[in-house]
C-alpha cells in the first residue's frame, strides 16, 4: 500500500527577514552593506508594500517577495501638493495629506512624519518627509494668534505640536 504525501500548501511561503533594511534616512542595506545600484535602489523604493494582516513590510520585485526590516518609516514623502492636499510617496503612489497626523521623528526631531495608507489599515502607516518635500510643507505654515497653522487646499489647519510620539 502506497502512502500519498499531502499536497503543498497554497499561497506564498511564510515571510522571513532576508537581511534587507530600510533605514530612517531612506538608505537600503543588505546584510549590513549599502545598496549602491541606483536601479535596484529605485526598484526597492517602488516595491515596498505594507501587509496589514502580518504587520510587516515587504519588498516585491517580480515574483520575489521578501520581508524588509524598517527602521522608522516604510514610505517617504517625495513631494507635496498643498492645493490638492496630497503627497507623492516613494513607492510612486499618491496619498492624502492629513495635517493632523504631522509629527516629529523620534530619531531626528527636525524631520516630520505623517500618516498614510489608511486604505490598508485604519491607523495607517508612517511616512517620512524628504528634505525638499518638508521644505515645501513648511513654506505653507502661517503664524496666527493662537499658534501655527498649515494652509492646505485653501483652508488653514492648526498644526499639532510637532513632538515625537
Amino acid at each position: 500500500m502506497s502512502e500519498r504525501a499531502d499536497p503543498p500548501a497554497a499561497g506564498p511561503p511564510p515571510l522571513r527577514p532576508f537581511g534587507l533594511v530600510l533605514h530612517r534616512d531612506g538608505r537600503f542595506t543588505h546584510d549590513g552593506e549599502p545598496v549602491r545600484n541606483r536601479k535596484l535602489r529605485a526598484a526597492f523604493d517602488r516595491g515596498v508594500v505594507y501587509l496589514p494582516a502580518e504587520g510587516k513590510y515587504v519588498v516585491t520585485l517580480g515574483h520575489f517577495r521578501g520581508q524588509v526590516d524598517v527602521e522608522e518609516a516604510g514610505f517617504f514623502v517625495r513631494s507635496v501638493d498643498l492645493d490638492a492636499a496630497t503627497v507623492l510617496l516613494s513607492d510612486g503612489s499618491v496619498d492624502a495629506l492629513e495635517p493632523a497626523s504631522l509629527r516629529a521623528s523620534a530619531f531626528d526631531t527636525d524631520v516630520i512624519l505623517c500618516t498614510v495608507k489608511r486604505s490598508l489599515t485604519p491607523w495607517g502607516v508612517p511616512a517620512r518627509f524628504l528634505r525638499d518635500a518638508q521644505g515645501a510643507l513648511l513654506a505653507a505654515v502661517e503664524e496666527r494668534a493662537d499658534g501655527i497653522a498649515l494652509r492646505v487646499a485653501g483652508a488653514l489647519h492648526p498644526l499639532p505640536s510637532l513632538q515625537p510620539d
